[in-house]
């Protein structure tokens, strides 16, 4: 079972070794069984979207965005009708070159030297993901039963306002208040 997942896997390895340096397109198109490759909550249902990846080579360092764009079925939160939600995000990523795989670094990744392919299923899944909104709801759903929903759902309390809010704001505020 685990190899014939690593081989599924490996199906979105970018191969870089053979590469003259500049920009290099490849194009993925992921459907249900590239999310069944990854240990998810999220329910990705019907998703059609394509990839691509665009790469650019220097000599000691790779460049790569990620394009993703498509649709992917989501069940609504008030009226569980399924809809298709579109899905767009782009990331771009540094790849370099060193002791071994690491990926704490913001935007960067670092991966063994010896490396021949950089794989970009984990990439293209967290752009996909970020582009599935908390709250699902329907474009069908009006306006009038948002607003009945929003007296339902719990309120923030006005800690968490605080805590939620951005500190650039709070900069500003805060200059403001010296006035």
């Amino acid at each position: 079972m685990h190899t014939h997942f690593m081989d599924k896997l490996r199906n979105y390895d970018v191969s870089f070794s053979g590469l003259k340096t500049g920009r290099h397109e490849f194009r993925f198109d992921i459907d249900k069984e590239f999310f069944q490759l990854f240990e998810t909550e999220q329910e990705f249902t019907n998703p059609r979207i394509a990839v691509d990846v665009l790469l650019d080579k220097h000599t000691t360092f790779l460049e790569f965005e990620i394009k993703v764009n498509g649709t992917v079925e989501l069940v609504c939160d008030i009226t569980t009708d399924n809809f298709d939600h579109p899905v767009e995000n782009e990331i771009k990523v540094l790849v370099k070159f060193g002791e071994e795989y690491d990926d704490s670094e913001e935007d960067v990744i670092t991966i063994p030297a010896g490396d021949h392919a950089f794989n970009v299923a984990q990439l293209i899944y967290e752009s996909v993901a970020l582009s599935i909104p908390m709250k699902k709801v329907s474009p069908n759903v009006s306006d009038e039963d948002l607003a009945i929903l929003d007296q339902f759902s719990p309120k923030e309390t006005e800690e968490e306002k605080e805590h939620n809010s951005d500190p650039r704001w709070d900069a500003l505020k805060n200059l403001k208040n010296k006035n």
